[in-house]
C-alpha cells in the first residue's frame, strides 16, 4: 500500500506539470492581451506598454513561465489584475463559504441517492419503480434556473421559511439560515440522475448468480441487499463520486450567484467576465489538484471496499 501510494504521488507530478503548461500557454497565446483589457479602449500605446511592464508581460516567455511555476510551488499567485487583491487571500477568504454549501450537497447526494436507488431497484417493475423513473425523467428535463426561481418564490417570498439573500461570519448561522434553501434545491435536482444511475448499478448486481445463491441459503432480503449487493455495487458508485466531486464544486458556483453567497464561485465568474487571468489560472490548477487527489483517494477506497482489488 505504501509503495503504491508513493508511486501514485510521484506519477501525479508530470500530470500536474502537463496541466500547468497547458494552462499557461493557452492563456499566453490564445487569450486577449491583458494590458489592453486593463487599459481600456481609450488607453494610449504608452499606457498599455506601462501596464504590460508592470505585469511582467514584456519579459521573455521562459521568464514568465519560471515566475508562474514559482508562484505555484509557493502558493503565491500574485494579485488579481482587476481588484489588486492577493489571489491567495481571495481563495482563503471565499473558500469557506463555498465549502459551507458544497460539502452538505455532496454528502446528502450520496447518502440519499444510495438507499432510494436500492429501494427502487428492489421493486423493479412495480408501480413505485415506474413512478420514480417518470419523476426523475421529468426532473432531468427542467433547468436548474426554473427550480431556483420557483423555490425562491414559494419558500422564501410566499411562505417566508428561508431568506433569499444574506450571509454571516458564523458557520452555524449560515448552515441553519442562509444555506438550507440552495442546498435543498441542488440536492433535489441532483438526486434524479444519481438515483437512475445507482439503480442501474444495483440491478446489475441483483441479477448475478451470487445473489440467487445467497437467497437460496435462506438469507433475508435485507442481508442480501446490504451485505452483498451494496458492497459489490460500491465500486462503480465510488467511481461516479470521483466525477461528482469536481462537478458539485463547479455547479455550486451558479447557486452562489443566484443567492449572492460570497463564495469562490462568484469570484471565479467575475474573474472570467473581467479576463482576470491570475484568478482563473489559480482555480484551474487547484481544480486539477483536487481531481487527482480524489482519484487517488478513490483508488485506495476500492481496496477497502473490495479486498480482491489489487493495487499495482
Amino acid at each position: 500500500m505504501a509503495a503504491y501510494l508513493i508511486r501514485r504521488l510521484w506519477q501525479m507530478i508530470p500530470t500536474l506539470l502537463g496541466v500547468v503548461l497547458l494552462v499557461f500557454f493557452l492563456f499566453k497565446f490564445f487569450g486577449d492581451d491583458p494590458a489592453e483589457i486593463l487599459g481600456g479602449q481609450n488607453a494610449s500605446a504608452a499606457q498599455i506598454e506601462a501596464i504590460r511592464e508592470q505585469l511582467g508581460l514584456n519579459k521573455p516567455v521562459w521568464e514568465q513561465l519560471r515566475i508562474y511555476l514559482t508562484q505555484i510551488v509557493t502558493f503565491d499567485w500574485g494579485k488579481s489584475w482587476a481588484t489588486s487583491e492577493s489571489v491567495a487571500n481571495l481563495f482563503k477568504t471565499r473558500l469557506p463559504a463555498t465549502l459551507t454549501v458544497t460539502l452538505p450537497i455532496l454528502f446528502l447526494e450520496v447518502v440519499l441517492a444510495i438507499p432510494f436507488a436500492m429501494a427502487v431497484a428492489y421493486r423493479r417493475g412495480s408501480l413505485t419503480d415506474r413512478a420514480v423513473m417518470v419523476i426523475t425523467t421529468v426532473a432531468l428535463s427542467v433547468s436548474l434556473l426554473v427550480y431556483v426561481i420557483l423555490a425562491q418564490y414559494f419558500f422564501a417570498f410566499r411562505l417566508g421559511w428561508f431568506p433569499v439573500q444574506g450571509w454571516s461570519d458564523s458557520v452555524w448561522t449560515n448552515l441553519t439560515t442562509y444555506a438550507p434553501l440552495p442546498i435543498l434545491i441542488v440536492v433535489t435536482v441532483a438526486l434524479a440522475p444519481q438515483i437512475r444511475l445507482y439503480r442501474s448499478f444495483f440491478l446489475d448486481e441483483i441479477g448475478h448468480d451470487y445473489v440467487r445463491t445467497a437467497r437460496a441459503k435462506g438469507l433475508s432480503e435485507r442481508v442480501v441487499l446490504l451485505k452483498h449487493v451494496l458492497r459489490n455495487a460500491l465500486i462503480p458508485i465510488l467511481t461516479n463520486i470521483t466525477v461528482l466531486v469536481p462537478g458539485v464544486l463547479v455547479g455550486s458556483f451558479l447557486i452562489e450567484v443566484f443567492f449572492s453567497i460570497p463564495g469562490l464561485g462568484r469570484e471565479i465568474l467575475l474573474a472570467v467576465n473581467r479576463n482576470d487571468y491570475p484568478v482563473i489560472q489559480a482555480f484551474a490548477i487547484y481544480l486539477a489538484m483536487l481531481t487527482m487527489s480524489v482519484n487517488l483517494l478513490t483508488d485506495l477506497l476500492y481496496r477497502l471496499v473490495d479486498p480482491r482489488v489489487v493495487l499495482k
